[in-house]
């Protein structure tokens, strides 16, 4: 079996597919080495197992919705739990670009939406139920020891079953798209760029041209941005693909999860084959990463279907990459050259490294960040604690020390 991309064959076909937390568990029990599989959008190998998968793609209820929290099994996709929130006039805060992303996959590696006030979708779950390898379960609440610790978890603490997530009136959103935005703007104004609106995404080639589209989802319209020019139709961030399957823009106002998400639950996202990089910044150092990776332009544009900059709010996550920092997050998304994306690869983490970049875990990188995280030795400790036997390891978490 191989991941959505396609990069990743798995080192095991062996996978159960429970259809209750209860079986779950069973299943966990019964199982040696083992490792939670959400809905497979990781680039990287963080979700591989040696020994067995546990699918959560049958454990997709609501399980409990009060007035500030709903309570979920972790393979429901957010697309599906945003509609369903929306029917009780509720939301999260914040979605991914994909809403296909199941809810315990995105928790476990910090995916994230955009937004300078919104913080990853990590950052909203106010508890979270685990199996252990005996099969029996532990409930975290926000303020306990070793919450912050466990929330992303790269699934070795333990499969991730039921989450806790803050939830709020639901309100509208009006997406806008802007054409062409020069560096020396992009440089001058990043932060107020960023902060324009609730959620807010340039896209580029790192050509000399600059940003070729801003993608501005906010409460109201936005008249004007940086000099950039408003689209006359419907844009897809991939030069050359049709709109269709990207969620409406044109200042048509939507729903959070029919806005706040680049793509339609609908359709499949993807461009194509693909490989996927991201790093993230502290947003004071925004525009010097930028700078620092404008030389690599040449380099970079022939392996590109397309890069977005965004903005990600601190959280204090011990394994988050914004944990104690407002970010500015880098994303590559590459044509499907493994090879090609192996040796660029060196050159951007290079230049990204004074800048103390942390990669995103499900996306493809190369130097391991484990200095980047001061509460690393508590993360370990917790680890022992939860999973002594190591049965929820694997080669990615033992490869970066954990």
């Amino acid at each position: 079996m191989r991941n959505w991309a396609g990069n990743v064959t798995y080192s095991t076909d062996r996978v159960l597919r429970p259809r209750t937390v209860e079986e779950a568990c069973e299943l966990v029990a019964a199982t040696g080495a083992i490792r939670p599989l959400g809905t497979r959008h990781s680039f990287s190998r963080v979700a591989d197992a040696t020994g067995a998968l546990l699918s959560t793609e049958h454990l997709d209820r609501i399980v409990e919705l009060g007035e500030r929290t709903v309570t979920v099994e972790a393979g429901i996709r957010y697309g599906e739990l945003g509609a369903a929130l929306h029917e009780h006039g509720l939301t999260v805060a914040n979605f991914a670009s994909l809403p296909h992303i199941s809810v315990g996959g995105a928790v476990a590696t910090a995916t994230h939406g955009s937004g300078a006030a919104n913080a990853s979708l990590a950052a909203a779950v106010t508890a979270l139920e685990l199996v252990q390898g005996d099969g029996s379960t532990v409930h975290l609440r926000r303020g306990d020891e070793g919450f912050a610790g466990a929330v992303v978890g790269l699934g070795a603490l333990g499969p991730a079953v039921r989450l806790t997530l803050e939830v709020g009136p639901t309100f509208e959103l009006r997406q806008e798209v802007f054409d062409g935005l020069s560096w020396a703007a992009v440089e001058a104004h990043l932060d107020e760029l960023l902060a324009l609106a609730y959620s807010v995404s340039l896209f580029t080639l790192w050509t000399d041209a600059g940003v070729e589209q801003v993608w501005v989802k906010g409460t109201g319209a936005v008249g004007e941005c940086f000099g950039a020019a408003p689209a006359d139709g419907p844009r897809h961030p991939i030069a050359g693909s049709g709109p269709e399957n990207c969620t409406e823009q044109l200042g048509v106002p939507g729903p959070p999860h029919e806005r706040l998400p680049h793509f339609r639950l609908g359709f499949t996202p993807s461009g194509g084959d693909e490989l996927q990089s991201e790093y993230a910044v502290a947003r004071e150092d925004g525009v010097a990463a930028l700078r620092a990776l404008r030389p690599l332009g040449p380099r970079l544009t022939p392996l590109l279907l397309v890069s977005e900059i965004r903005a990600v709010a601190a959280d204090d996550l011990w394994l988050s990459p914004f944990c104690g920092r407002d970010s500015v997050t880098i994303h590559f998304t590459w044509k499907p050259l493994a090879a090609e994306v192996q040796a660029v690869l060196p050159l951007v983490e290079a230049a990204l490294a004074p800048f103390a970049a942390r990669p995103h875990w499900g996306k493809v990188f190369l130097a391991p960040p484990v200095a980047l995280y001061p509460e690393l030795p508590a993360f370990r400790a917790l680890r022992r604690e939860l999973d002594p036997g190591g049965k929820f390891g694997n080669d990615f978490v033992a490869q970066l020390g954990m």
